[in-house]
């Protein structure tokens, strides 16, 4: 099993009571701005083992009671069918899922905020859409000047002309599918309009990265910059914050670069901002449950190199262009680490040139590395899972856990039924065969029960990997990289 670097249980009762003392800190209404995902937070747990995928959603539902969540989207990403990409489904989509995945799990979902919103017909549409689900909307406007001319945006013709979303709980959590959907806008406008009718709210900002309180070189940010090296993201410390207290945080530089508009929108809203820093605007308290610091570095390093990976390989695919993969180079220089460092790396491609066929290699949680290659039979992943649970079972190396007559017929319907064009089984495919075969081989039911064994392990890859190899693999829990060669 893998090693744990984060104390999860800590995390879940500091933070919550970080948000406590927050919603005090105001006239017991607070607006959350959440950055990132609230479930499925899969960069948070490669990075710091222990963290579970869904932590940050078991910490708010310690706070359920109080909470309220706002969805917004823009109506230009309705007009444009904006798309996430990890999901492969368009944003407007995106929202009606998240509002089913936050009530199936218990949370209020007051309304929805269309954003930018400038009479565009498929966000009247979408509008009206929800009205039939009988979900409540609401419309934020384009604002001329947005975010510099301050004195028109905290005006009756700025935030004052907006929808004001009517919420009845103290913690409002605003929440969007992605980036640029407008949260902050919806925060500062709600801020606007409660205190014209008497009530101080207060805002705060819930991103897990980067760590402030960690260094900024540190291993967990330097990945952060990698994740995000699209996005362009750069980590930086934070001047206002160093100036107000002395200390060194650190915050990224879209925040810092926009502190200094929202000082003067505070200071517009209420006469006075009550952050002097975009590091206080925070309320994340995650660098303080890192158990064990060298887990966690070793875990980011892995992470640099998986983005590096993924990096080259879209690039193979034609989805991005050098200067990702460029930065993530320099990320690399940073954290003193090459391709190299991933031992699976090392040992997938020493295989290849020795036999001259695609390899794979994977990590062990004991150090341990099971190698395998492609064959006539087999995709080198595939015969990877039935070597490392062969190992992990001790079964003999040169036992055949699947019949090559039972093989054959899969690859005949694969080829001649079905129009494939690559006969070698996948993972998906051998995993069904064992699961067949276990209910009379022995060494098949050992073979299977090792599977969780394989959570967190490290594999790499000499040639990219098929969408259903790569899905086999995460639903393991293992993290894959692959060398940007294409499938012959």
């Amino acid at each position: 099993m893998m090693k744990i670097g984060f104390d999860n249980e800590k995390y879940l009762q500091i933070q919550s009571e970080h948000i406590r003392q927050r919603i005090a800190q105001f006239d017991g209404k607070l607006y959350l701005e959440l950055g990132g995902k609230l479930f499925d937070d899969n960069h948070a747990s490669r990075v710091l083992p222990g963290f579970k995928p869904d932590s940050k959603l078991c910490m708010f539902q310690q706070l359920s009671d109080s909470i309220e969540i706002v969805l917004v989207i823009s109506a230009e990403d309705i007009e444009k069918n904006k798309v996430r990409s990890d999901l492969g489904i368009t944003y407007d989509e995106d929202v009606l899922r998240l509002r089913d995945e936050f009530t199936n799990r218990g949370f209020m979902v007051g309304s929805v905020v269309i954003t930018c919103y400038n009479g565009q017909r498929s966000a009247d549409a979408y509008r009206q859409r929800l009205q039939r689900m009988g979900i409540k909307s609401y419309c934020h406007y384009l604002i001329d000047g947005y975010p510099h001319n301050v004195e028109h945006i905290a005006s009756e013709e700025g935030f004052g002309k907006n929808d004001f979303v009517e919420t009845t709980r103290p913690l409002v959590i605003v929440t969007a599918p992605g980036p640029g959907s407008g949260k902050m806008a919806v925060c500062l406008s709600q801020l606007y309009s409660d205190n014209k009718r008497g009530v101080r709210a207060g805002y705060a900002k819930f991103e897990t990265f980067p760590v402030w309180s960690l260094p900024l070189k540190h291993p967990v940010n330097i990945a952060y910059e990698a994740a995000t090296a699209d996005l362009n993201d750069v980590n930086m410390i934070d001047p206002f914050h160093f100036d107000a207290y002395g200390q060194v945080a650190i915050n990224y530089n879209r925040d810092i670069e926009i502190f200094p508009v929202l000082n003067a929108l505070f200071e517009g809203i209420y006469g006075e901002n009550p952050y002097k820093s975009p590091t206080d605007m925070g309320v994340n308290m995650v660098g303080f449950c890192i158990s064990d610091d060298e887990i966690c570095s070793q875990a980011s390093k892995d992470e640099i190199i998986r983005r590096y990976y993924d990096a080259t390989n879209k690039m193979a695919d034609g989805a991005c262009n050098d200067s990702e993969v460029n930065k993530i180079k320099l990320l690399m220089n940073q954290a003193k680490i090459t391709t190299a460092t991933r031992r699976t790396t090392v040992a997938a491609n020493e295989l290849k040139a020795q036999r001259g066929l695609t390899s794979a290699a994977i990590e062990l949680s004991d150090g341990t590395i099971i190698t395998a290659k492609s064959s006539p039979l087999l995709g080198c992943s595939a015969a990877l899972l039935l070597n490392a649970t062969k190992h992990l079972a001790g079964i003999e190396h040169d036992v055949n856990l699947i019949p090559q007559s039972m093989i054959e017929p899969i690859q005949k319907t694969k080829i001649e039924y079905l129009g494939g064009h690559n006969p070698r089984l996948h993972t998906d495919e051998v995993l069904v065969a064992i699961s067949v075969l276990s209910q009379n081989d022995e060494n098949c039911r050992r073979a299977l029960a090792q599977l969780p064994q394989l959570q967190g392990c490290q594999v790499h890859s000499t040639v990219m990997l098929s969408e259903v190899d790569r899905k086999i693999f995460k639903k393991l829990g293992c993290g894959v990289t692959c060398d940007p060669v294409r499938k012959k």
